[in-house]
């Protein structure tokens, strides 16, 4: 599934074409992904300008002219594709239309965004945009972690107490909202922390250290394009690259980067997930 840095990279590459710009027309081919779309959603979306698109954790908010939101999960599978660009900056015209296209925006600068999603994982609603944090999806999410109010003093009062190890911790999004399992693989690697460490049990110093590490391993994610694993594809249809700076995540049995280690990369299984790490390295 995409992570903070997947999806922040195709709201980036859908703002240019969208924004300040009205949807002439909406197909919606289809009357559900994961949930069912809200009631006339084509209607609703037909000629709404695009005031902004912002992102919150892993979802797309595209608010309109009309005061209402179009909140967008890409689910497992799901891409967000341009063509017909008039700024020229996606080289491809429209495509033939493909099985899995269950939504259509065509623009009025004669851009197209194509919702396709084989695995109909994703999902689409439209909110009022004033009370859209109190969506059932956004309501309870943490702090952004590039944001002001993921600071070190938070990180330290969340971890305070628990039981459950610092990688379930971080991905609580009730703690820090959008981190998923590459990045925090990645980021407690270049913390030369054990995904096992109970995070109530952490000094408060190594606790803060992790801070600036998270924000740097997204940082460098999205100026990459993200990770392209399986399905992820950038809003112009290219891979990303962040998969090719791996430290750990997929790299079981492989030797640990780090300059004079003799240890192998180890996978665990965590909260049914995947952990990957240096024992060595990773106290």
């Amino acid at each position: 599934m995409p992570e903070l840095p997947e999806v922040e990279t195709v709201r980036r590459g859908l703002a240019p074409v969208m924004e300040g710009q009205r949807i002439d027309r909406a197909d919606v081919n289809r009357p559900d992904l994961r949930w069912p779309f809200p009631p006339d959603m084509a209607d609703r979306l037909h000629g709404q300008r695009v005031l902004r698109l912002r992102r919150r954790s892993k979802y797309i908010l595209m608010d309109l002219e009309s005061a209402e939101t179009l909140l967008v999960h890409l689910g497992m599978s799901g891409r967000m594709m341009v063509s017909g660009d008039p700024l020229g900056r996606f080289a491809h015209d429209h495509p033939v239309a493909q099985k899995h296209d269950h939504v259509v925006l065509h623009m009025d600068n004669g851009a197209r965004v194509t919702f396709n999603d084989p695995r109909r994982f994703g999902a689409m609603d439209l909110l009022q945009t004033a009370t859209a944090d109190r969506h059932k999806l956004l309501a309870g999410l943490g702090p952004e972690p590039l944001g002001n109010d993921f600071h070190e003093q938070h990180l330290i009062d969340a971890f305070r107490g628990r039981r459950m190890p610092v990688k379930s911790a971080l991905l609580d999004q009730k703690i820090v909202a959008g981190l998923g399992n590459i990045y925090v693989c990645e980021a407690l690697y270049r913390g030369r922390m054990s995904p096992r460490r109970l995070a109530g049990r952490i000094a408060s110093k190594r606790i803060a250290a992790l801070v600036p590490i998270i924000r740097q391993v997204l940082q460098d994610a999205i100026a990459a394009g993200g990770s392209s694993l399986r399905d992820f594809r950038q809003a112009d249809g290219e891979l990303g690259y962040f998969q090719h700076s791996f430290d750990v995540y997929g790299r079981e049995g492989h030797p640990c980067k780090t300059p004079e280690c003799e240890g192998l990369i180890q996978r665990i299984a965590q909260s049914g997930r995947s952990s990957f790490y240096c024992a060595q390295c990773q106290r």
